[in-house]
């Protein structure tokens, strides 16, 4: 392997395991010298196997690109992944902006390492976890606050106007700042390092050990790479990685203690003050449950009929945790301006732009789902107080 050693990229690491000599390579995902590194990784070792860091939706995202065409909105909203759509989008479109900056196409040295296992008759294994399991365990652990502050960081990033330098992304392949970069993400959020960073090192090592073949090359981002290196020689079950957590007995509860405080402050309010006082505990809750939902869906720009059904349907599904006023509202937006073909395919363009981006009929329903689902929490719990107070 001194041979091959030195005709490796500077980004890759060897790793000898079981009789099998693995090469992780560490890339930028918007870089076209990583796309190079691949090739010359393959080149070097000829590998029987080529693991990349994809899940299958992500790589059929990237090999099919009318794959959104498939969409049904209408099952998206009912099954609540509405945000987690959404989420993917953000993060697409940020890789966007950063690959047209840069003229390469997000994901290409993925591509690069499908491609070679093509070209040479290797494996291709996708090793990544999928997608929509990763951002759920995130957004599970996240509370309410560090959701929305979340949600702005995301739609920053999207939209920022700063230049990102060739250079710059090329830097972040050097395991010191990357790791720096790695911690201050921990700081601010360190949930979500933990389930987006961490628990993928040690999912991504753990595939690799069952990957087939004596001579492996593993494509993935260099910010998993010393994690992955750390992890891969201890054998450790999947299951739990691949799963979601079973909710607390506790989070069972408290959803329906909302809800039932409600009623039962005005309840109070009828018994201690008669019916002009329970009356008035009703009209707050549902004018400011109403109202804030009815907002969240305005500033998405949705259509005047869904801004109605976001007013109307928050003083109730906030009393029932098993509903939502977003997923009302989405559906009404989705009836009423149901999105097409070209909408769909036309998401990519969208989402380089902000104008892009909340004109486009799929964007739209999710931002309603979104926004208004977070104005009915607002009004939640803001009515609360206030009819306790009277």
């Amino acid at each position: 392997m001194q041979d091959e050693a030195s005709s490796l990229p500077s980004g890759a690491t060897v790793v000898e395991l079981e009789g099998k000599t693995i090469c992780i390579v560490g890339t930028a995902h918007v870089s076209a010298q990583s796309v190079q590194d691949v090739r010359d990784a393959v080149a070097a070792v000829r590998p029987d196997t080529i693991a990349i860091e994809l899940c299958e939706p992500r790589y059929q995202s990237l090999v099919k690109k009318d794959a959104w065409r498939n969409t049904n909105i209408f099952q998206v909203v009912k099954q609540g992944k509405a945000t987690f759509l959404l989420a993917q989008l953000v993060m697409q479109s940020f890789y966007r902006r950063l690959g047209k900056q840069l003229e390469v196409e997000p994901g290409a040295e993925m591509l690069a390492g499908a491609r070679c296992a093509e070209e040479t008759g290797a494996r291709l294994e996708l090793i990544d976890r999928r997608i929509d399991i990763t951002l759920k365990r995130v957004w599970r652990h996240l509370g309410f606050w560090h959701r929305v502050k979340l949600l702005g960081v995301m739609v920053e990033a999207m939209f920022g106007s700063e230049e990102i330098q060739g250079a710059d992304i090329e830097a972040l392949k050097k395991q010191d700042q990357l790791e720096a970069l790695m911690g201050e993400m921990g700081k601010a959020f360190p949930e979500i390092k933990k389930r987006l960073i961490d628990e993928r090192d040690i999912y991504l090592a753990q595939k690799l050990r069952l990957a087939p073949g004596e001579r492996i090359v593993a494509v993935v981002g260099a910010g998993h790479v010393p994690g992955m290196v750390k992890a891969i020689r201890a054998p450790m079950s999947l299951t739990e990685l691949e799963s979601l957590p079973p909710p607390a007995r506790w989070s069972k509860i408290w959803p329906w203690l909302i809800p039932a405080g409600v009623v039962a402050l005005i309840a109070w309010g009828f018994w201690q003050g008669g019916a002009e006082r329970g009356v008035d505990s009703i009209a707050i809750w549902v004018g400011v449950n109403g109202a804030l939902a009815a907002l969240g869906a305005a500033l998405a720009l949705a259509h005047p009929l869904t801004v109605l059904s976001a007013f109307v349907a928050a003083p109730l599904t906030s009393l029932n945790p098993t509903l939502a006023a977003g997923w009302v509202s989405g559906l009404v937006q989705a009836w009423i301006r149901p999105p097409s073909v070209d909408d769909f395919e036309s998401l990519p363009e969208a989402l380089e732009t902000f104008r892009g981006f909340v004109r486009n009929p799929v964007i739209r329903i999710l931002l309603v789902v979104v926004l208004t689902n977070i104005g009915s929490s607002i009004g939640t719990f803001a009515a609360i107080p206030w009819i306790a107070s009277r």
